[in-house]
């Protein structure tokens, strides 16, 4: 199967990043959201984002402006998706949320249609099950910053047809990413591995082990990370990271991934890090 036309589900971090990296490599790419602020936020981000490619020579003027062209935002979903080829849905980490999404896409995308999530960690059987084309749902896990990343994670459901992997990795390799497959548990691999790392540094803060600068420093100049788990964390997003542990812990039952007292209470402050402006950092 061949895809040329795209819908991107949501406009947020995730969203508008997919949509402009698709856009970048001439895919043809409808941009959807339920209010017109978040359409117009997203292709800002987009825009700016583009600029930052000419200015280190990645891209031209020229380039960039094809790229934008590419793009139509729309409010109307079933409209949107109707005769695309993949749709690729990137909101909230919440399965009921997903789950109707996907029951509506199933209802309204064309027979051949792939419909994809870019979930962190929620089940990709449970999502294909909400559909009448099983075989044809899928994972594509990006990693933030999109542009920028090269991986895809790639995760099959328990019904995920061979068919549709081989397109999704075709497809991830015509945008100048690198797809990694694995199947489908809690938090697949990437998270799986990564959360309870950056749950365990903030277990450390939570019983005065060292401060955030100390466990990152160590992290950084012991463990050569680029960048410390806590600084990571209000990167990623400190509400995502709970829901993450969340599902980890729901899904495993082990204790070993029991979300630390400090997040869920720094997530119901509202201390969320980067975008909040406040995590275990603080931001202008």
């Amino acid at each position: 199967m061949t895809i040329q036309h795209i819908a991107v589900i949501g406009g947020g971090t995730m969203g508008n990043g997919i949509a402009h990296v698709f856009a970048q490599h001439n895919f043809s790419v409808r941009l959807v959201d339920i209010k017109q602020e978040f359409l117009d936020r997203a292709l800002k981000t987009i825009s700016t984002n583009l600029d930052r490619q000419v200015k280190k020579g990645i891209l031209t003027e020229a380039q960039k402006d094809e790229t934008l062209k590419h793009i139509t935002p729309t409010t109307d979903l079933s409209g949107a998706v109707k005769d695309v080829d993949l749709v690729i849905e990137a909101v909230n980490e919440n399965l009921e949320l997903k789950q109707s999404i996907f029951k509506t896409l199933d209802e309204h995308c064309k027979p051949s249609a792939i419909l994809a999530s870019n979930t962190s960690s929620i089940s990709l059987t449970k999502l294909a099950a909400a559909t009448k084309r099983p075989a044809q749902v899928i994972g594509m896990h990006f990693m933030n910053p999109v542009p920028v990343m090269k991986l895809v994670e790639v995760i099959r459901a328990l019904q995920t047809s061979d068919e549709t992997f081989q397109a999704i990795e075709s497809t991830a390799k015509a945008i100048g990413k690198t797809p990694v497959s694995c199947n489908d548990y809690p938090g697949f691999i990437s998270n799986r591995i990564l959360m309870p790392m950056i749950n365990e540094a903030i277990q450390c803060v939570y019983e005065n082990i060292a401060t955030p600068e100390a466990i990152d420093e160590i992290m950084k100049l012991g463990m050569a990370h680029p960048m410390g788990p806590l600084t990571l964390a209000d990167f990623i997003g400190l509400d995502v990271c709970l829901a993450i542990m969340e599902v980890l812990y729901e899904g495993f039952n082990d204790s070993k991934y029991r979300p630390s007292p400090l997040l869920k209470n720094m997530v119901a402050a509202g201390y969320l890090g980067r975008k909040s402006g406040r995590g275990f950092y603080k931001y202008d």
